[in-house]
């Protein structure tokens, strides 16, 4: 997409009335673990209630689950972002231009780093956690799909987080019930719907290129780290040739977003060291960062929902077949948010798909913290008549996403329960809608 038709995009303003009655701002400085953006940790269960659940439709049970869900928590992908800090702050600290802050901050970080040697990406104790209770409460909600003769195929992409995270998920399925058959694969062979989009996607990544100076320039714009940087240092004037302020102030922050991954990291904090405007439009950004690389953003050209259509016809497949054998379990797949947010895009689930060219305005209207914590999920439920024949026409599906009942752009009268059919009509009009991968 060539640069002029982005700005043309950006400049457009789309009015809207606020979906929420509290603000972004407000639920953020009320809890600052959301401003970790993607690194949140899934909330369900800890910061907020279990959701409560619709009964199911009378003569009715739950056959067959349908779902995609992230790794858990983990410590950060890039091990620069961990070292890069303590490097500077080093620096500094034998040009004898730390304060006291600045000390506390780098003994901090240097015992974070040390704990992080060798394990960037890796799946924590709190992430694995995490689907432990996911897979408890998906037992306990829906017992008549975990019977003694259900089938549960659970798959992961080759990311080791992703793997561990199945592997807890589904030992804890079989704690509920170790007369199921479980079985896990972790392969190549079904990256080209589980992993990035590789079946259709072979120039998404250059399309994403494309918006990077989006988010880099709202940081130069809207974030001054200079009163950061006095916080911690005696003498501002003889770093600033030698660190990279923004740099710093946005790692510490990364950093201190995280923290909330590990229970060995409980007793640190690092957001006293930000106000609440800077806590704020740090994530702002952020928020930004994932709208336009990853959701249905006018900026690249709405296209990135589309790189799941692989994934959503496996989907839609193994409903298919689920349906036709009468056989109860499911499809559990693991992989990451950059699956989830595009695949919740393309089944247009909630206000997920929201389009924008409004980027300043639309922490209003989405925010990631909400769609993609670590964890997140989306499950489909379905629905048969109990003890009769299943079809497309009579099973009916919900729903949950990040367990809580979600809509669909589909008719009903029995929210949140949808005709399958009347689902899946929806979703191959999406899968076969031609689209063109060339970058203009």
């Amino acid at each position: 997409m060539k640069l002029h038709r982005i700005i043309a995009l950006l400049a457009a303003a789309l009015t809207l009335s606020a979906v929420w009655a509290a603000t972004a701002h407000d639920e953020v400085s009320s809890n600052y673990r959301r401003s970790a953006s993607n690194h949140h940790a899934y909330p369900i269960g800890t910061e907020v209630p279990v959701p409560a659940l619709t009964a199911a439709p009378a003569g009715y049970e739950a056959f067959y689950i349908d779902h995609y869900g992230r790794h858990g928590s983990r410590w950060l992908t890039r091990q620069a972002t961990y070292e890069r800090p303590v490097n500077q702050l080093m620096r500094a600290q034998r040009e004898g231009r730390l304060n006291p802050v600045g000390e506390r901050l780098l003994r901090t970080l240097q015992r974070i780093n040390l704990a992080a040697t060798q394990r960037a990406g890796d799946l924590t104790d709190v992430g694995a956690e995490q689907h432990q209770a996911i897979a408890q409460r998906m037992a306990h909600n829906f017992p008549s799909v975990f019977t003694d003769d259900a089938i549960i195929d659970a798959r992961s992409t080759v990311i080791l987080r992703c793997i561990l995270s199945m592997q807890n998920e589904t030992m804890m399925l079989r704690t509920a019930n170790p007369r199921m058959r479980i079985t896990t694969d972790a392969s190549y062979h079904d990256m080209y719907y589980m992993g990035w989009g590789y079946g259709e996607d072979t120039l998404a990544n250059d399309l994403r290129k494309t918006v990077d100076y989006i988010p880099d320039s709202m940081y130069r714009a809207n974030i001054d780290p200079s009163r950061f940087l006095a916080s911690i240092m005696s003498d501002t004037l003889g770093v600033s040739h030698s660190i990279n302020a923004l740099q710093l102030m946005r790692d510490v922050f990364d950093l201190g977003g995280d923290l909330q991954s590990h229970h060995e990291f409980d007793d640190l904090n690092l957001f006293y060291l930000f106000t609440d405007d800077e806590i704020f439009n740090l994530w702002r950004i952020r928020n930004v960062y994932w709208y336009v690389h990853w959701a249905n953003a006018p900026a690249n050209g709405n296209r990135m929902p589309f790189i799941e259509r692989a994934l959503l016809r496996d989907m839609v497949e193994k409903a298919d077949e689920a349906i036709a054998s009468g056989q109860r379990g499911a499809s559990l797949r693991f992989g990451h948010e950059t699956c989830v947010l595009p695949l919740a895009c393309l089944m247009e689930i909630d206000n997920v798909n929201y389009s924008t060219t409004d980027l300043d305005n639309l922490h209003l209207y989405w925010q990631d913290y909400n769609i993609i914590p670590m964890a997140c999920n989306i499950q489909m439920v379905f629905y048969r008549p109990i003890g009769g024949d299943a079809n497309a026409d009579n099973v009916l599906v919900k729903v949950l996403y990040n367990e809580h009942e979600a809509t669909l752009p589909v008719a009903t009268d029995n929210a949140p329960y949808y005709r399958w059919s009347d689902v899946r009509r929806a979703f191959m009009a999406k899968i076969d809608t031609p689209i063109s991968w060339a970058v203009e």
